[in-house]
């Protein structure tokens, strides 16, 4: 596996790939990789002839009070998972190679109205970091797939988007959420839970499946099943942050002639922040 910080080394690279003929995918981490990063590593490997990994802790998302940090850097551990794995390149850039004129004066990337609501509304100027930085990870990569996985459903959402808005001529592909044994979605951020915290994490996961179940029941009462599910997560010793039935493409609020939905929630248990999902369609 070939490793570069330099967004010349990494278009050398790739220019004699692409001159080759082959396909190249994108994988776009923070690094701290776990089965679920290394998912999508194998993934882009059915898609692509080249696959390339980014690591890159984006100062840009992170708010004032966040973990940015804290946020573990594991850059040697994660090259080796990465390199096991058969990834073929990784791109880990300094802060000055990604923003070279400073953030402040950095150009950004907005995508209104989706960005606004859910983890957007708790974490003002999440998502201007986000497609900001992926913007750029596609223009200096321009692979010919990009892989995301559906846990963060909302960036991938925003991602999809942003991609359709401004013409990138990229395939965005979804990565099914891993899970631990119980449920649990494998997040970077699931290091933060203590010992005592780690098996009740799974509420998060099972109230969405209860309120899916309930759902497909044929219950369309969607304010009552938001607010149960707040209540049983909040039982559960967790803060809710939000708990909320979507449309599934364009994240507004379901309505019961809605088919395609999304139940997304976001708590806090301790100090760790944990999001998750359930798609159905009825």
């Amino acid at each position: 596996m070939q490793t570069c910080q330099r967004v010349s080394d990494l278009r050398a690279q790739l220019t004699q790939a692409r001159s080759a003929g082959k396909r190249i995918a994108l994988v776009a981490t923070m690094g701290n990789l776990h089965e679920g990063h290394l998912q999508l590593i194998r993934l882009a490997k059915t898609l692509a002839d080249v696959v390339v990994a980014s690591i890159f802790v984006n100062p840009l998302q992170f708010g004032l009070n966040e973990d940015w940090e804290q946020y573990p850097r594991t850059l040697e551990r994660d090259s080796a998972m990465l390199s096991a794995e058969g990834c073929d390149l990784l791109f880990c850039p300094t802060e000055t190679e990604m923003y070279p004129n400073g953030m402040e004066t950095q150009t950004k990337v907005e995508v209104p109205t989706m960005t606004n609501i859910l983890c957007g509304a708790s974490r003002p100027g999440h998502f201007l970091g986000v497609t900001t930085v992926v913007a750029k990870l596609l223009n200096m990569v321009q692979p010919d797939t990009a892989i995301f996985g559906i846990k963060d459903y909302q960036q991938l959402t925003v991602i999809k988007r942003m991609v359709e808005d401004l013409c990138i001529p990229v395939q965005i592909v979804a990565a099914p959420i891993a899970r631990a044994d119980d449920g649990l979605a494998l997040s970077s951020r699931n290091s933060y839970l203590t010992a005592e915290e780690r098996p009740r994490a799974v509420a998060l996961y099972q109230t969405l499946c209860r309120a899916r179940d309930t759902v497909q029941a044929g219950i369309r009462d969607y304010a009552t099943i938001e607010a149960s599910a707040q209540q049983q997560l909040a039982q559960a010793g967790m803060r809710p942050d939000y708990f909320s039935i979507r449309q599934a493409k364009t994240l507004e609020p379901a309505t019961a002639s809605d088919t395609d939905l999304v139940l997304l929630g976001a708590v806090y248990l301790g100090k760790t922040r944990l999001i998750d999902n359930v798609t159905l369609t009825i």
